[in-house]
């Protein structure tokens, strides 16, 4: 009896033992989130109440009751009030220095009508000094309530907007980038005349009488930008880096208060990398950026060993892709096509650089290891992009894990939608593109090939291709909700659907909104998902976007957005 009762005190020493050393290993969080619906997209804890953060890094995920024992005397506890939080969502391709810099200009975006935009630019010329460039962003011929007269293609000619900014020059970008529009002041600057050739990889559209109508696509938006660089040129040092830093802010900001932890930039030169290293390195980036570099091969090939890097400033900043250009835009008839377009026979549109071009490109990022994001929007330049993917794979097999991306994969034969998932190759694309463009892709395209690859969302994902999802900004306004709800419905604002067959559930688009945006940036290890281990980057959300009302995704606000475990915006 006597050996009994000395084991059973033992026992109890073994056990208080063991519970204080279970206390001691359980450090305080420093911040916890409880009385959550918490959608992790991670497949071990689908679903939990509450999480426990401890510097930068989760801590635990579970129930409010499990979590309750990681509260400590200092930390920093916020009641969710059953509002939804899902991982950080990332923006996988979005123009980082351009969201800042649509900041500071005009935002064309909604305008209705061509008169519209040059009743904009009269009223910016009144502000404006002598000789100011005027500069916007955002129009789009095809969403103006009435095509302007004369025009050519529907797009307008110039002398209303050199009428009102005579001596200011102008320079108005489209919405996607790929072509933009400029005044009579604007031209003379950039010594465009009639005599003037189309560059390579562009064209300088005119009337029929030779005469430069405004209208400048692809390449030759470089004519009118680089006047216009060359003005800012004569800005001091210190303005054109307040400048810089401005749009830096901006765009962290805007991304943040959109719920964004992680934009993948597509592609900056190295100058602008420079100044986000410094930035990063003082701890006023704001949000993680994994950055393109986009300049010439011989650049790249010279710089890219001293530039690449992986996690810089506390996982703040990585350089490890190359962004390269196949294509234009299919609003601005740029998107290189394997026919005709249906509503301009003379034209398949243009590649921007060649195959050869792009296929150097990839033997550099081979040769650094580091991913190539190719942009290629037409059935002919996704083709050539593939197969320079693939000669390149047959001819390194000694290569794993490249991950290499088509950046929108908007326009995709049949024949060419298997070889995404054979291939390993990532289609990075954006919803919201497919409803915005939806009205005139019918036009472009035709029936048959609009429906056959047009945004084949389902088609890719069934070939095995993982989808990255994103907005483009500013080509698309920085607006997850919206993106979110076009991923899921393909619903015009009209309410017609768009192909709806090849529309993702909810759980699909969460999951290419966040996991498969950290996969395509080789960074799933880190974040994309909740679980204890990965960076604490965390949105919250006013609506549970995977239950409500379709209709109601788009009103959804964003409550917090926390990046490493501390919130870098709050809902006032």
């Amino acid at each position: 009896m006597k050996h009994l009762t000395l084991s059973a005190t033992a026992l109890s020493v073994a056990v208080l033992s063991v519970a204080l050393t279970v206390a001691q290993t359980i450090q305080p969080a420093t911040l916890v989130l409880r009385n959550g619906k918490v959608v992790t997209v991670d497949a071990a804890m689908p679903e939990a109440q509450a999480i426990a953060i401890r510097g930068d890094r989760i801590e635990a995920v579970g129930t409010n009751d499990s979590i309750q024992r990681y509260i400590g005397p200092a930390t920093q506890v916020i009641d969710l009030r059953g509002q939804l939080a899902i991982p950080g969502l990332i923006e996988s391709h979005g123009h980082f220095m351009g969201l800042g810099q649509s900041k500071m200009t005009l935002d064309l975006m909604d305008v209705k009508s061509w008169d519209e935009i040059v009743s904009m630019v009269a009223a910016a010329v009144k502000q404006a000094q002598p000789g100011e460039w005027i500069v916007g962003r955002g129009w789009h011929q095809e969403k103006w309530s009435s095509v302007p007269k004369p025009n050519i293609e529907g797009f307008p000619f110039h002398d209303g907007l050199s009428k009102v900014s005579p001596n200011n020059p102008v320079l108005l970008t489209h919405a996607s980038g790929h072509a933009s529009f400029v005044n009579a002041k604007a031209m003379e600057l950039s010594n465009i005349t009639a005599a003037t050739q189309n560059p390579s990889g562009g064209e300088i559209l005119k009337d029929a009488a030779g005469r430069p109508i405004g209208l400048l696509r692809e390449t030759a938006s470089g004519l009118a930008s680089r006047a216009l660089d060359a003005w800012r040129a004569k800005k001091t040092a210190e303005e054109r880096d307040l400048d810089a830093r401005r749009q830096v802010e901006l765009a962290a900001r805007a991304a943040l208060e959109a719920g964004v932890t992680s934009f993948q930039d597509a592609g900056s030169n190295f100058n602008t990398i420079d100044l986000l290293k410094k930035m990063a390195a003082e701890g006023k980036l704001g949000i993680r950026l994994w950055v393109m570099v986009r300049d010439s091969n011989d650049n790249i090939r010279a710089k890219l060993p001293q530039y690449k890097a992986v996690g810089l400033s506390d996982n703040h900043l990585t350089i490890a892709a190359i962004k390269v250009v196949a294509d234009g835009a299919l609003g601005s008839r740029g998107a290189w096509l394997l026919a005709p377009y249906a509503d301009s026979a003379a034209s398949v549109g243009l590649p921007t650089n060649s195959p050869e071009s792009i296929a150097e490109t990839a033997r550099i990022a081979a040769d650094n290891g580091v991913q190539l994001c190719t942009h290629a929007i037409g059935d002919r330049a996704n083709r050539e992009t593939l197969n320079v993917y693939e000669r390149l794979f047959k001819t390194r097999p000694d290569l794993k894990d490249l991950r290499w991306r088509i950046e929108h994969a908007q326009h995709i034969s049949a024949a060419d939608i298997p070889r995404f998932g054979q291939l390993g190759v990532i289609p990075v694309m954006q919803a919201i593109h497919a409803t915005s463009d939806a009205p005139y892709v019918l036009a472009r395209l035709g029936a048959q090939r609009a429906e056959e690859g047009a945004y084949p969302w389902q088609k890719l994902m069934k070939s095995g291709a993982i989808i990255a999802n994103g907005t483009d900004v500013p080509v698309e306004r920085i607006d997850p909700m919206a993106n979110f709800h076009a991923t899921i419905t393909r619903k015009t604002k009209d309410g017609a659907v768009f192909y709806g067959d090849q529309k993702m559930s909810r759980a699909e688009a969460l999951k290419s909104y966040t996991w498969n945006g950290a996969f395509a940036a080789k960074e799933e290890t880190l974040k994309g998902s909740l679980a204890a281990g990965k960076l604490a980057d965390i949105t919250v959300l006013s609506k549970d976007i995977m239950t409500v009302a379709e209709d109601e995704i788009p009103s959804t606000t964003v409550s917090y957005t926390i990046v490493g475990g501390k919130v870098a915006y709050e809902r006032q």
